[in-house]
């Protein structure tokens, strides 16, 4: 009797984790005897992966942040590719964390294992150098937005389009009734803050988005403000700066997807969650704040290639939500790009439209055909 085939899953973060898990169960569908393992967090573990080490120990951004992580993530990509060197499984999947991954994928590529990279790093966007190390890495690239595949295929880099997985799970029409319902909210007007999923996030905007949201609860007396926080680190943090601040806001335990359903526009941190947003169809106003030496980093050397840093922006190429970086990231701005919407239901519809139509381009089966190219891949 053959061995049962094996691959190795390796995700960053609770988004790769989540990616991993709805992969898995993919795969499986292919090839019900299937053994995975490698790096997991709780969703990857459920599915059933073999758990090497925890996702968590990935999950560093940034240029200055990494720089103290380096020689703990040193010490675990070399273990990582001893493991993949002997279990020399049909493919190596890196989900995400491609600075992780792909130094991984290039050295067991070498080695005769064929790679696939799932999610393709942001090469569009900054440091484009990147492009040759994923044409050496990688067999393959997974694309999870529509204009990522064309841009490889341009640099000779073999990718698939294969939409987003949020985009199937999230229904179009999300019902701002029924979520406010299951919260506990009865208020005639909501916004929902989100500062973001990461301590350095949460500091580096909370303050102004509380700041905004009392500017905003001026204007607007009938407002309450919500907020879904992603731990409980966060949301001491989070408290207690809208405690210092004298600012009423609701706090959830996680449920973010309904705090968006929830909410009649959203002040919220650059990132997947934007993409989130869309999808649910809730206007928003982006903001974003690097750490100050990731940021000088960042503009002296030029890294970063593009007009627009939100996601619904970068996928309609056009500026169709406000977007604040770095020092124009104060109160009154965003409070009043917030205002402009709250002030004008036909400007919110006629945004919900165009982010319907986007939803529809994402919404591909994105766990189905992305189990079929590694399978096809791993040449089963």
């Amino acid at each position: 009797m053959s061995a049962a085939p094996v691959i190795v899953l390796v995700a960053g973060e609770a988004s790769g984790d989540q990616l991993g898990a709805a992969l898995i169960h993919a795969l499986r569908a292919l090839c019900p005897g299937l053994r995975v393992a490698g790096v997991a967090g709780p969703a990857m573990r459920e599915a059933g992966c073999e758990t090497w080490f925890d996702a968590s120990e990935l999950s560093v951004m940034g240029l200055a942040e990494v720089v103290r992580h380096l020689p703990r993530l040193a010490r675990r990509r070399d273990e990582l590719v001893s493991r993949v060197l002997a279990v020399r499984p049909a493919v190596y999947v890196g989900i995400d964390a491609p600075d992780f991954n792909l130094r991984i994928e290039r050295a067991v590529r070498r080695a005769g294992i064929r790679t696939v990279q799932y999610v393709a790093p942001s090469v569009w966007a900054w440091r484009s150098g990147r492009v040759s190390t994923l044409r050496e890495a990688c067999n393959h690239v997974l694309c999870l937005l529509p204009f990522e595949q064309p841009f490889l295929a341009a640099a000779n880099v073999t990718a698939t389009f294969v939409g987003h997985p949020f985009a199937d799970e999230i229904s179009p029409v999300a019902a701002t009734r029924d979520a406010r319902a299951a919260l506990g909210i009865d208020a005639t007007r909501v916004v929902g803050i989100l500062p973001g999923s990461r301590m350095g996030e949460v500091t580096r905007l909370g303050p102004d988005f509380l700041a905004a949201g009392r500017l905003l609860r001026e204007r607007f007396p009938d407002l309450e403000l919500v907020a879904p926080m992603a731990g409980p680190h966060l949301e001491r943090q989070f408290r207690s700066d809208a405690q210092a601040a004298g600012v009423p806001v609701r706090l959830f335990d996680g449920r973010a997807r309904d705090v968006m359903a929830a909410s009649d526009l959203l002040l919220i941190a650059s990132g997947t969650a934007t993409l989130e947003a869309m999808l649910v169809g809730r206007p928003m106003v982006v903001a974003y704040r690097f750490a100050a030496l990731t940021y000088w980093l960042a503009r002296g050397l030029r890294l970063v290639k593009v007009r627009h840093f939100a996601l619904p922006n970068l996928l309609a190429d056009s500026p169709i939500v406000p977007e604040l970086l770095q020092h124009a990231v104060t109160p009154t701005a965003l409070a009043d790009s917030a205002a402009e919407y709250l002030r004008d239901p036909v400007r919110s519809e006629a945004l919900r439209q165009r982010f319907s139509k986007m939803h529809e381009e994402l919404r591909r089966d994105a766990s189905g055909c992305a189990a079929r190219v590694v399978a096809e891949v791993a040449g089963w």
